[in-house]
């Protein structure tokens, strides 16, 4: 079995214990414990993994952190369970902190059976980072994110290279947050920073109330851009790659090619942009397309219960795109551009969502 299948056995676990799993030692049985064998550590040896750890921490004796997994003979992890029920938070983290600095682990790790987030010491040398490096949520992640989970594998463990792509992840994640932030709302030290770029007079404090909208828009139209070029590079190859022999277009996914349709290039541009908002919480290659005379669809899975949205594209003057909510009711919404589906991405985010 492959180390992505294993993860996904981990999701589904995760998502029965959500219904299921009511208490802490649940939530250890059946969502932690086959997560330490996915990594591949034998959870009934306790010279890999060592249940109920206890090491004295100054004057407090006989406190236990739920795992400790050993590498080479030593202690390199250290493993706090909490229930499914509960929500992480900074809370949840002193006996971790305190545990930190007198073992050798240099990776903690706290878990719900949902969420795993990894703790390492990049600040400080001895004391574990107040937040995590890396969060991995077993019921919604990606490729990218599997990759990194399997870093933590028994087989090939280094901590050097996991400490610097900690390290890396660390940085990337946190100057993620901070520029989603701006484009939520620039805040005044951002806005001026790129007003003293632009404005060649005094920044007071009405040029930047004045500023601040004119930048948010910048970095939307730049997000924009970025994501047509792709699109357009996505499109041109997938135009290429769907030509058979007689130069009729194939439909997505194995769908079959009928003489009275006709997949437009404003479809497969639009099915492109749906992927590229839909795959911020499935898997891209879950999202496919399916034409037909009066109307294109875009589903989860190819599967026609799984409805994302619908084009009307056949109309000479007027376009519609049909966004499904997560209980399946359609809205048609008039756009007069492309560029327009972005307007409804947290729409189709959600439906998304609902079938992860």
């Amino acid at each position: 079995m492959s180390f992505n299948e294993k993860v996904e056995q981990l999701a589904a676990r995760s998502k029965h214990a959500t219904e299921h799993a009511l208490t802490e030692e649940a939530t250890k049985t059946s969502v932690v414990m086959p997560l330490l064998q996915a990594l591949g550590y034998d959870i009934f040896s306790l010279d890999e993994v060592i249940p109920e750890f206890v090491a004295d921490v100054g004057t407090k004796r006989g406190e236990k952190v739920d795992f400790a997994v050993k590498v080479d003979g030593q202690v390199r992890i250290l493993l706090e369970v909490k229930p499914i029920s509960s929500v992480l938070g900074k809370s949840q983290l002193s006996q971790l902190y305190r545990y930190f600095s007198v073992t050798d682990a240099r990776i903690a790790m706290l878990t719900n059976g949902r969420e795993v987030w990894f703790f390492s010491d990049i600040d400080e040398r001895n004391r574990m980072d107040r937040k995590p490096f890396f969060v991995f949520d077993l019921q919604s992640y990606d490729e990218e994110q599997i990759r990194n989970l399997a870093r933590f594998q028994k087989d090939g463990f280094d901590v050097d290279a996991i400490l610097e792509a900690a390290s890396n992840l660390k940085y990337v994640g946190a100057a993620a947050n901070f520029l989603k932030a701006q484009l939520e709302a620039p805040s005044d030290d951002f806005t001026k920073f790129v007003g003293r770029q632009i404005y060649d007079g005094m920044l007071t404090k009405g040029v930047v109330e004045q500023l601040r909208p004119a930048i948010a828009a910048a970095l939307d139209d730049v997000i924009r851009d970025r994501i047509q070029d792709r699109l357009n590079i996505s499109f041109k190859s997938r135009e290429a790659e769907s030509k058979d022999v007689d130069g009729e277009a194939e439909i997505v996914d194995g769908s079959s090619n009928k003489a009275d349709v006709e997949t437009t290039d404003e479809e497969w541009q639009a099915f492109f942009i749906i992927r590229a908002i839909a795959a911020k919480v499935i898997d891209i290659e879950r999202i496919t397309m399916r034409d037909a005379r009066t109307y294109c669809s875009v589903f989860a899975d190819n599967n026609n219960r799984k409805p994302i949205c619908r084009f009307y594209f056949n109309a000479k003057s007027i376009k519609y795109v049909g966004v499904f909510s997560p209980e399946k009711v359609e809205e048609k919404v008039e756009i007069s551009d492309l560029s327009d589906i972005y307007s409804l991405a947290r729409r189709i985010e959600a439906t998304a969502d609902h079938y992860a």
